[in-house]
């Protein structure tokens, strides 16, 4: 069976940045599973294991536009301080991450540098501008349930548990 629409991917994968550092894995032992044209993966991936089917193995290469999104200065901010005032002196610190409500919702942001009076943060994905490359095997395409379809992600092995 061939990746399309409404099938679900399990795969093994190795992850690396553009200087070949390793970001993310997924072996046999516990493999990755995706629902496919559900906007589970990044854009890039996706579109080019489309068509792929099991035993398959390819290397891609995935520019930051069809991944994380290019990385966007605006999106970094100097704030004073005292605006972490009551937040444990050894949390700031740059690379530290945090939780914060913005106009865009519940995100993530990094601090990016601190000095004296002021901390820099930083909403940009870690891996905003960074061309990834994924090392990928296709263990098993199958067709995906009704529920899974409903759901948007894959149930089972490697993908999602309900609890």
């Amino acid at each position: 069976m061939q990746i399309a629409q409404h099938t679900v991917v399990t795969m093994t994968y190795t992850l690396t940045d553009d200087q070949g550092q390793v970001l993310d894995q997924a072996d046999a032992a516990q493999p990755f599973a995706y629902l496919h044209g559900a906007d589970n993966i990044i854009p890039g991936l996706e579109k080019q294991l489309a068509g792929k089917q099991a035993n398959d193995s390819l290397v891609v290469t995935v520019a930051p536009a069809e991944a994380y999104g290019e990385y966007d200065e605006r999106m970094t901010q100097q704030v004073p301080r005292s605006m972490f005032e009551g937040v444990p002196e050894e949390q700031i610190f740059a690379g530290a991450e945090f939780h914060a409500q913005t106009g865009a919702g519940n995100q993530t942001i990094r601090i990016a540098a601190v000095d004296a009076n002021s901390v820099t943060i930083d909403a940009n994905h870690p891996l905003a501008g960074v061309a990834l490359t994924f090392d990928v095997t296709i263990l098993n395409v199958r067709a995906a349930s009704a529920e899974e379809v409903a759901h948007g992600h894959a149930h089972g092995e490697g993908g999602h548990h309900h609890h």
